[in-house]
């Protein structure tokens, strides 16, 4: 089995708020888009932080909007082997250079984990730095056991650190 690789990360000298995914499912290795599966929450969520309608806008602009707001995206996986999209099948982890890219982020003061995997593989490689850590409840379509509006809840907490 080859392995699946993240994305480049989605981030810039203005990002002071950074949003790690696990690594991107096959929906969005096949898109070449973050959170491209359509049940995936995470573009309303991310959406309601900022008060817009992400899901309707084309992937370039919401990426564009994202960094106009100062959010920045990457994955803590930078690849492993995983057959299809449950983060409990990725194994052979290499992990992403997380301290590399926030040293590089001169705005950056929170990362915010996006579920308990990315948590769980990424809050150790940051550990000991200034940056604020935080878990969201993943968006994930997977983790239906939280319904959607307490995840809301949780993610708009994030406005706080805009």
């Amino acid at each position: 089995m080859n392995l699946d690789r993240s994305f480049g990360a989605a981030a810039g000298p203005g990002t002071r708020l950074l949003i790690l995914g696990s690594l991107p499912g096959q929906a969005s290795l096949a898109a070449q888009q973050y959170y491209a599966h359509p049940r995936n929450g995470f573009w309303p969520l991310v959406g309601a932080v900022i008060d817009a309608d992400l899901v309707a806008l084309p992937y370039p602009v919401r990426l564009a909007a994202l960094a106009a707001a100062g959010i920045g995206l990457w994955d803590v996986v930078g690849a492993a082997r995983r057959p299809g999209s449950l983060d409990s099948a990725i194994r052979d982890v290499e992990a992403n250079d997380l301290a590399k890219l926030a040293a590089s982020l001169p705005a950056l003061r929170t990362v915010a984990f996006n579920g308990a995997t990315a948590w769980r593989l990424g809050a150790p490689l940051l550990a000991g730095t200034e940056l604020e850590l935080l878990r969201l409840p993943s968006s994930s379509p997977a983790h239906a056991a939280m319904p959607f509006d307490r995840k809301r809840a949780a993610w708009l907490l994030l406005r706080d650190r805009l």
